[in-house]
């Protein structure tokens, strides 16, 4: 089996960019890591990572050989799967990322409750506005919102995000209300990591640039913002929607309001048959609003 020793740190190492990182995914030291990816190196006679104190890199052997071992290593969780269905239970690591306020919101509690309903299974779950790229960063399911690229991955749809413009009462007893899209060049609209918003006007979509004197990259201190009436927002529902049911904030132009968003369940396709994969999405699918 010596063949085989180092193998996995190697893969790690090449995955995550970091000894350390690959020491936290498998769960041993950093240290160890080193040793067994040098080991590897001497026994192949080969250099397959560059090292600096800022980045590891893969050489161009180390590239063409983490392709082959990444085939191999798939090969081998595909078998374990293969022998968790025969038992019928979900078991082992499973890899995930969400976006941050939606993870928190939403996604958090429905695997802690798939955590009770089946034990033998441990999650990992990275909440990140980034787009991580699934299979380098060896992730089993993201979750994601809007518009998907074109890839290889699979999606299936579990829920909806929907984006309202609001206010405050006291900013609209004020200012008063806008009723069409020209209107919102006088008023103070709350920007977020965009300077404009969407919409659907005569059924086309739409993206209008707006103006005010706060911008800020969190949802809770644009929503903190509009409920002490400094200006419009626009927000999801997952940030604003007991707002709006309690009268705290005031949906504004419903009549162009962009169509919802669909929330997604990505999964490569080499993980697809999955059990924990696979409940894991039938989890969500039956949990989330």
């Amino acid at each position: 089996m010596q063949e085989w020793e180092g193998v996995s740190e190697f893969v790690a190492v090449a995955e995550t960019e970091s000894f350390t990182k690959a020491g936290k995914r498998l769960g041993i030291s950093t240290a160890q890591v080193s040793r067994q990816v040098g080991a590897l190196e001497q026994r192949l006679d080969t250099k397959l990572l560059y090292r600096t104190t800022r980045k590891v890199s893969m050489t161009e052997e180390g590239h063409l050989y983490y392709r082959h071992c990444r085939q191999v290593l798939d090969g081998l969780e595909e078998a374990e799967r293969a022998l968790s269905s025969l038992r019928g239970l979900p078991q082992g690591l499973l890899r995930m990322t969400a976006p941050v306020a939606y993870g928190e919101k939403y996604i958090l509690p429905v695997v802690n409750d798939f955590l009770l309903a089946y034990p033998n299974v441990e999650v990992d779950i990275a909440l990140t506005n980034r787009q991580v790229r699934l299979v380098d960063a060896g992730i089993d399911l993201a979750i994601r919102i809007g518009k998907l690229a074109d890839s290889s991955l699979i999606a299936k749809r579990i829920s909806q995000r929907i984006n309202y413009v609001c206010a405050s009462p006291d900013y609209l007893k004020r200012f008063g209300e806008p009723h069409s899209l020209s209107e919102l060049s006088r008023h103070n609209c709350l920007i977020g990591n965009h300077d404009y918003w969407r919409f659907l006007e005569q059924g086309r979509e739409r993206q209008l640039k707006i103006k005010g004197n706060l911008r800020c990259n969190t949802g809770h201190g644009l929503r903190d913002a509009a409920l002490k009436g400094l200006g419009l927002v626009q927000l999801p529902n997952y940030y604003i929607g007991q707002d709006l049911k309690a009268g705290r904030l005031v949906s504004v132009l419903n009549a162009y309001q962009e169509p919802n968003e669909g929330v997604w369940a990505l999964y490569p396709q080499n993980r697809h048959l999955s059990p924990k994969v696979k409940l894991m999405v039938e989890f969500l699918d039956r949990a989330l609003p």
